[in-house]
């Protein structure tokens, strides 16, 4: 085999101990065959370098397989196990609140976020894993000090033997490579010791560091102080803005309120009809206006059921505009109740099977879970708050009670519209024919406790008087 040592570059001092050989190959089979002949030899840690993968090169080296697969699973699994134990812990230990019925730990419920921490411990293991097992980061490399490894991502193909494999002379190496046709072989030098900083450097660092603890210990100065001065508005346009915040007040308006009612008569651009029967559930003669909200939010009361819930101290009371005079609210001052507007009495869409059981979905969907499923006010919400002993609670009323009872439709259609007390409206949530199918099916809860024979078909009404 014919083999040429370089010579030592200039600038190395001879010196310095030889870390290992570069040794060069034509092309990528004498590289292949190389590596074979070494790893045949029982030389260890040897490494090689090629412009573009070559198959059977790690079986060759006698490379095993890694370890990082069984580091990423342990991170997965890591993840995946502190994931539930966490949600476990903050839901249903720590501190359990019960919505809806649903259970405290579901594990379906908790499968995203334990799904998000899987992916992210495996990526840190997978990313610190491959840096610890490849020895990195690598600041130097004596690799890099040879000229021809440069030829290494173009067309050079290169084999790393160390000094520490069992190859301490040339002579082994080259019986180790015996029958291989090299270019050439490079002695590599191992790095010379860095020597001690420079002053100039490390009185940077130390000035740097005593630097850098001032933002911190301005903050912590800051977070335990007070000051009556307005804190820094770095971006200014995004803290004042000309438009109101919601839930504000405003001393441009009359009425003290940010938030703007709707203009009087105005509606949706292609929503102009004249059916106010259906929108409004007025008679189509009526000229008087609807209230935006039911009498007992303008300080009155809608009906009597309303009437005992705003008493002075009640959480109904509490509902009171605030831009409402003051003397308005005086004991003894008597209080103007609006006009009752003229509710139509019958439905003005045709009542059919479908439309209760739209009602019936829409029902259980929005209204059930304070009302209840009977209507009685007894749903999960109202259960939740008394069990809680929520003050400014106001229990549901009843939809069997008299006076809702007696409510004409048109006046129901108001109330799920436009809200009542603390129950809000649904205009923006349900459609207006839904509403209509809501209304028909709080008819069919009244009817079905006041229902009488009549109401009952004929060829039913011997089955009821079976019954004991």
């Amino acid at each position: 085999m014919a083999t040429v040592v370089e010579p030592l570059p200039k600038k190395q001092p001879k010196t310095q101990p030889v870390a290992g050989w570069l040794v060069q190959f034509a092309d990528a089979q004498q590289l292949l065959d190389a590596a074979g002949k070494t790893s045949a030899a029982g030389l260890k840690d040897v490494d090689a370098f090629s412009p573009y993968p070559i198959h059977g090169l790690d079986s060759a080296l006698g490379m095993p397989r890694t370890r990082l697969p069984w580091l990423v699973l342990c991170g997965g699994l890591s993840g995946t196990i502190i994931a539930i134990l966490l949600q476990w812990w903050t839901n249903a230990v720590d501190y359990p609140f019960l919505i809806s019925g649903k259970p405290l730990f579901s594990l379906p419920a908790n499968i995203p976020v334990a799904f998000e921490l899987t992916i992210l411990l495996s990526a840190f293991a997978a990313f610190f894993g491959m840096l610890a097992f490849n020895g990195l980061p690598r600041l130097r490399n004596p690799l890099f000090r040879q000229p021809a490894f440069r030829r290494v991502t173009d067309d050079a193909f290169f084999l790393y033997v160390p000094r520490q494999s069992a190859c301490d002379t040339p002579e082994q190496l080259t019986a180790a490579l015996n029958e291989t046709t090299p270019e050439s072989v490079h002695e590599i030098l191992e790095d010379e010791p860095a020597g001690p900083l420079p002053q100039p450097v490390k009185y940077a660092l130390i000035i740097l560091a005593a630097v850098a603890t001032i933002p911190p210990l301005m903050i912590w100065q800051k977070q335990n102080e007070r000051s009556d001065k307005p804190r820094v508005h770095f971006v200014p346009n995004m803290d004042y803005q000309p438009q109101a915040k919601p839930q504000n007040t405003s001393r441009f308006f009359a009425d003290g309120r940010a938030a703007r009612p709707p203009v009087e008569g105005a509606v949706a651009w292609g929503d102009l009809e004249e059916d106010d029967a259906y929108y409004r559930g007025l008679r189509p003669e009526s000229q008087q206006p609807v209230p935006a909200r039911p009498a007992s939010f303008a300080g009155g009361a809608a009906d009597e059921n309303d009437a005992a819930d705003a008493t002075p101290g009640s959480a109904a009371s509490d509902d009171v505009a605030p831009n409402v005079p003051p003397q308005e609210h005086q004991p003894g001052i008597e209080q103007m109740e609006p006009p009752e507007p003229d509710w139509v009495t019958t439905f003005p869409l045709d009542v059919t099977t479908e439309l209760m059981e739209r009602g019936r979905q829409r029902y259980n969907i929005y209204c059930a879970v304070c009302h209840g499923l009977s209507g009685d006010g007894d749903g999960l919400v109202a259960r939740r708050a008394i069990e809680l002993q929520q003050s400014t609670w106001v229990p549901p009323t009843s939809l069997h009670s008299p006076p809702v009872r007696e409510q004409p439709v048109g006046k129901l259609f108001n109330t799920v519209t436009h809200g009542i007390r603390k129950m809000p409206g649904y205009a923006s949530q349900i459609s207006t024919h839904d509403r209509w199918a809501v209304v028909l099916y709080v008819r069919a809860l009244q009817r079905s406790r006041n229902a009488a024979v009549s109401d009952v078909p004929e060829g039913m009404v011997p089955q009821l008087r079976d019954l004991p």
